[in-house]
């Protein structure tokens, strides 16, 4: 069978969220389990903030194996194009042909959000009523559709440093009410999500009430920090990988570093918490935080489920056979 490419546009046709979250939450408990082989990613720096990465994958059970290739761009926001762009390949597990190219920009977006509603499944209270958004561009949208789908929100309080993105974001959105400040928004929230840029500290501990739980989806490298030291140590701490956030997470390499705990603080990956082997939260009061910095097998599994929908619906351009 001849390699089809899928653009952004056959993607978004395919992928809904709700099974997306679904297949994610196997998927990372799948990863946790040890049936995934997947090195820490390959990361080139090209240019200040600017990165080049490589993440391959191969998930034994579905013989499913391939890689996403990504590229990180900050100035991009400036020039009206996307700062994250990637492709990601998928090969036949019998003959290790090409499967499908697809388009890696709003999978990697939607992977990203369908990880953090898995953590909002297992570890946020079940009667979280109230959600804080820090930031407004894609991460922020696709964050405030997937949470939403897991719990009710009343109140979502949305902040970001840059007003106008703040008012379109908020114009249009449910419940949606723009805050002050970073610190209006967080006080009193039940579930906190860091979608900023940020490579400094967006969120303070003093801000975090007991029984909040917060998700931070930034700072991938080891020189940068989202998440104030003294909160990293305070909460329950969940990471996609232990490798990986040991490896790459400034918030947590750098808090080792500083003292404030040890490679031990790090409690469960989700994939545990959804196999049940540990737990999310242990009492009401306790503060949780799911450090995210995305996964190859979140990529792959993304891109499968829409690469077997597209074939099912006949959408996507047939590569040229060799």
């Amino acid at each position: 069978m001849a390699a089809i490419w899928l653009n952004e546009a056959d993607i978004r046709g395919v992928l809904s969220g709700g099974a997306l979250t679904d297949v994610i939450a196997d998927a990372l408990a799948d990863f946790s389990a040890g049936n995934v082989d997947q090195p820490v990613r390959t990361a080139l720096e090209i240019a200040e903030r600017s990165f080049f990465g490589l993440m391959p994958a191969f998930e034994r059970g579905q013989a499913l194996f391939g890689a996403k290739l990504v590229t990180v761009m900050p100035r991009n926001a400036g020039r009206g194009l996307p700062t994250h762009q990637a492709v990601i390949a998928l090969f036949d597990a019998a003959t290790g042909s090409l499967a499908g190219l697809l388009d890696g920009r709003y999978i990697t977006e939607a992977r990203t959000a369908a990880a953090s509603a898995v953590s909002v499944r297992h570890m946020a209270r079940a009667d979280s009523g109230v959600l804080a958004i820090l930031g407004s561009g894609v991460q922020a949208a696709s964050h405030f559709e997937a949470l939403c789908r897991e719990r009710h929100f009343r109140d979502v309080r949305v902040w970001s440093p840059t007003p106008q993105h703040l008012e379109e974001f908020v114009r249009g959105r449910p419940c949606a009410r723009a805050a002050h400040s970073a610190a209006e928004a967080v006080s009193g929230a039940d579930v906190v999500v860091v979608a900023t840029s940020s490579v400094t500290p967006a969120i303070e501990n003093a801000w975090v009430a007991a029984g909040t739980h917060v998700i931070a989806i930034g700072a991938c490298r080891p020189s940068q920090r989202e998440v104030d030291g003294d909160l990293m140590a305070r909460a329950r701490l969940v990471v996609d990988s232990r490798e990986a956030a040991l490896a790459e997470a400034g918030d947590v390499v750098q808090s080792i570093r500083e003292g404030r705990f040890t490679a031990e603080h790090v409690a469960a990956e989700p994939g545990e918490v959804v196999s049940g082997a540990r737990a999310g939260r242990t009492t009401p009061d306790e503060v949780t935080l799911f450090k995210s910095l995305g996964l190859a097998i979140e990529d792959l599994t993304a891109a499968q489920l829409a690469y077997r929908l597209a074939r099912e619906q006949g959408l996507g351009q047939v590569l040229e056979e060799r």
